[in-house]
């Protein structure tokens, strides 16, 4: 599933999920590399 975090206060990254950690943030992969950031809230 592809996932939206922000990794600073004006990066975003959209990725296939990875895992959910302990502290609330999420880890998605984009190719070979992985980004841990806060995940984007969806809008229903």
């Amino acid at each position: 599933m592809l996932r939206t975090i922000t990794v600073g206060n004006h990066i975003q990254i959209q990725g296939l999920h990875v895992r959910t950690l302990d502290n609330g943030k999420v880890v998605v992969a984009v190719g070979n590399r992985e980004f841990e950031g806060k995940p984007v809230t969806r809008l229903n």
